[in-house]
């Protein structure tokens, strides 16, 4: 009796390996392309991520399902973020560089909603809110450990603070408004005096 080792037969070694190679730096580049226009075509995707049409749709059959991907991989490096970010930094900047990755994803997801109204934007938005929320309060909880963070506030309404992350228009000033802002809500967030 022998076991099958190694590649199947006529399958190339390295294969797997540049095609997960491949599908990353086509929701790199998608990343990219939608955060500058919810308008990128496939096309233009493909030509930024340095691959041939074929490669595209082999592993993206949709434009739908290469913007859900693009979704689904920016919540999970969003979720990923939180606790290694508790775990390096002081917690009020742990907090702050998570809504800067927030920020940026914000921008990504502006020019999603763009690009795709109807039941996927739904599916964009309801996809991934339970482990968002999981993350802020993670991030909550550890300065409200330390004291940096007000005790009556939750992940949920710390979403509705920074809401604005969506609608603020993507122009030369986007940067410097998103940083102006999110020192506000950090302002916010800081434990009232006691009198």
């Amino acid at each position: 009796m022998t076991a099958s080792h190694g590649p199947a037969q006529g399958e190339r070694p390295g294969r797997r390996a540049d095609a997960a190679l491949n599908r990353q730096r086509i929701l790199a580049a998608a990343r990219e392309a939608l955060a500058l226009s919810g308008d990128a075509s496939m096309q233009s995707i493909a030509k930024r991520a340095g691959i041939g049409q074929g490669t595209m749709y082999r592993h993206f059959a949709t434009r739908e399902s290469l913007i859900l991907a693009v979704h689904r991989k920016d919540v999970q490096e969003l979720v990923e973020a939180a606790p290694k970010l508790v775990a390096s930094r002081p917690a009020p900047i742990a907090l702050r560089e998570w809504f800067d990755r927030l920020a940026s994803y914000g921008r990504v997801k502006h020019g999603l909603a763009g690009a795709l109204y109807s039941v996927m934007r739904e599916t964009l938005a309801d996809e991934g809110y339970a482990s968002i929320v999981d993350a802020i309060t993670l991030l909550l909880n550890a300065g409200k450990r330390v004291g940096t963070v007000r005790q009556d506030i939750d992940a949920e309404e710390m979403l509705l603070l920074v809401g604005f992350l969506w609608r603020i228009e993507y122009d030369e000033q986007w940067e410097a408004r998103t940083s102006h802002l999110l020192d506000l809500v950090m302002d916010s967030l800081r434990p009232k005096a006691t009198e």
